[in-house]
């Protein structure tokens, strides 16, 4: 079936347009919708953002037609749509006022009828607005779905639209998640790899780099250079939640060779990726993707991380990094192994690395997958 949004009209008679991009694809009229909280692309912290940035930026260069609808003070080539001057965490709006992210989604769907496709990065709050639309709707997942009493009405929405169309960006992912939602694709993220320069000649050193959080692994990191006397480097944001983490755990163990620099922009980023020995990534929670283990392969950096979430995805044991097991078997943290996968960082070719990331996690890549989620969803609409 034609999607009737690409259907004009000559002289009476109907006609589907044969205008494609420059890879040789059908041009499509796309409404990406971001969230709110951070810019597009971000000027530090925001991995979700950092993909659509790279998404949007590929999709507009191949001649597609893209609308953007992020705050105002994102930057794209894209044709730019918000509802808010700047991203909602400059003006220090609380993560649990949603107002302004069902906002936006409710002004890019009372404009549907523009699109051929609309492509969400919304967690939640586009499924409400899916059924009053004739236009086709995907929803990249960006976060799990576990079952507490705090995302009870989650699980339920989601359980209730569970038929729409979603896209996983693991596969971990979606064994982990509660729900079983109607995938009709897995696309691992991607980022611009012009962004990221390749570093053969590393300092003696290891990185961390996220959001300061315990289930991010930084204490773990801390603890592993602590037994080599490594020396590590600690980037990242603190929000005001953990402030009471950072300064117990984190802040007495920093010396000269433990540093905490604070939170690095995107221009920092490739000097301090290219610059490490290897990435230590020993999270404690079952994350989705993460990002940062791609952003240091494309420097040629190694990652080495606790086998948890998708990380035995991104990572090949041995080749671009150490995937370590996460406990012991009596359950504590394997500090040990980690350690140990660090004395071996320089077994790794970080040339390797740097062509793992080139073949499975650039943008062009990902775009590729989106055309044909795109496609797919046109086809069956």
């Amino acid at each position: 079936m034609v999607n009737q949004s690409n259907v004009k009209f000559l002289n009476g008679v109907k006609t589907v347009s044969n205008k494609l991009t420059s890879n040789g694809v059908r041009k499509l009229r796309i409404a990406q919708i971001a969230p709110m909280w951070v810019s597009v692309p971000p000027e530090k912290y925001g991995g979700t953002e950092l993909v659509i940035a790279s998404l949007v930026e590929e999709l507009a260069r191949r001649g597609h037609d893209i609308t953007l609808f992020a705050s105002g003070d994102s930057k794209t080539s894209a044709r730019l749509v918000s509802i808010y001057p700047k991203a909602l965490l400059k003006d220090g709006i609380p993560w649990k006022d949603v107002s302004y992210d069902i906002f936006n989604v409710a002004h890019a769907f009372k404009r549907a009828g523009e699109f051929d496709i609309i492509h969400s990065h919304i967690d939640l709050y586009d499924q409400f607005f899916i059924p009053f639309i004739k236009t086709p709707v995907v929803s990249t997942m960006h976060n799990n779905m576990y079952a507490s009493r705090k995302t009870a009405g989650r699980i339920f929405v989601y359980r209730h639209y569970r038929r729409h169309n979603f896209v996983s960006i693991s596969l971990k992912q979606r064994e982990n998640d509660m729900v079983k939602l109607n995938f009709v694709a897995n696309v691992y993220n991607g980022i611009n790899p012009e962004k990221y320069k390749f570093n053969s000649n590393p300092e003696n050193k290891f990185i961390w780099i996220a959001r300061i959080d315990k289930v991010k692994g930084v204490y773990n990191a801390i603890l592993a250079a602590e037994k080599l006397g490594a020396r590590l480097d600690i980037a990242g944001r603190i929000d005001e939640a953990v402030l009471d983490f950072f300064k117990s755990r984190i802040k007495p163990r920093l010396n000269k060779k433990i540093r905490y620099i604070g939170e690095i922009n995107q221009k920092q980023k490739p000097e301090f990726f290219g610059n490490a020995k290897a990435l230590l990534y020993p999270i404690e929670w079952e994350e989705p993707f993460g990002l940062v283990m791609i952003e240091a392969l494309a420097c040629g950096t190694p990652v080495i991380a606790f086998d948890r979430g998708a990380v035995s995805e991104i990572v090949e044991d041995g080749k671009t990094g150490f995937v370590v097991p996460p406990f012991y078997k009596s359950g504590r943290v394997n500090i040990k192994g980690l350690a140990q996968a660090m004395e071996k960082a320089g077994q790794i070719d970080r040339r390797i690395c740097r062509e793992s990331f080139d073949k499975n996690f650039t943008a062009a890549r990902m775009a590729d997958d989106y055309e044909k989620v795109y496609e797919k969803i046109l086809r069956n609409h």
